[in-house]
């Protein structure tokens, strides 16, 4: 088989797989050589190759540990108090320097406060680094305007020892940061169970999941 033969069915296979993830609202803006080789990037980078599966849904407690992180603008937050004002909070982990899953899943969360703005829902964001050596608060700034965060979402970064920690309470700790997972995180409000979504969910699925809080 030829080189240019081959290239072509891995990109019909890619974008197969990444349809049936959820994603097809992101297949037309990556549709050009650039997306596809971020698309190639993806699929290598998730799971060493394993095909994305659809998204798994489940409920659960977690306990957040005590710690402190940074936001964007430098300042300090405490954690659970940070999760705990009363508004329901979707939660993930990324870091600034990814070019596969973290972009498409900060664009979904773009695309949640987009589509919730006009409802002025009750709803904080949260992403927490999960490379705090370098994700400084400013680079987290500069990512947090790339992608249209409003006053309602916040980026964290801290100690590494801090990030790890929030993510084995979260159950999404594997060992380094090129074997994370797309992994959303929603709650209604501070004791009620959180609704974990393994895999690229799109923005109209954590916006029903958001109407449907109880």
């Amino acid at each position: 088989m030829s080189i240019n033969r081959a290239n072509l069915l891995r990109r019909r296979l890619i974008l197969s797989m990444l349809a049936s993830s959820g994603l097809s609202p992101f297949l037309r803006a990556m549709a050009g050589d650039d997306g596809m080789a971020g698309m190639q990037e993806h699929h290598q980078h998730h799971h060493h190759g394993e095909a994305p599966q659809g998204i798994k849904r489940s409920e659960a407690s977690y306990g957040i540990p005590l710690l402190r992180l940074l936001r964007q603008d430098g300042s300090i937050a405490e954690f659970p108090d940070e999760l705990e004002t009363g508004r329901a909070v979707l939660l993930n982990f990324i870091y600034t320097s990814c070019t596969a899953i973290c972009p498409m899943t900060t664009q979904v969360f773009s695309g949640v406060q987009e589509r919730l703005l006009g409802e002025h829902a009750a709803l904080d964001l949260v992403s927490i680094s999960i490379d705090p050596e370098y994700d400084t608060p400013a680079r987290l700034a500069a990512y947090a305007r790339k992608f249209g965060a409003g006053e309602h979402w916040h980026f964290y970064t801290g100690t590494q020892a801090a990030s790890i920690a929030l993510q084995k309470a979260f159950n999404v700790y594997r060992g380094d940061k090129m074997n994370h997972a797309p992994v959303s995180f929603l709650r209604a409000t501070p004791g009620k169970p959180w609704i974990r979504l393994d895999g690229f969910a799109s923005p109209e699925q954590l916006v029903r999941e958001y109407h449907g809080l109880g």
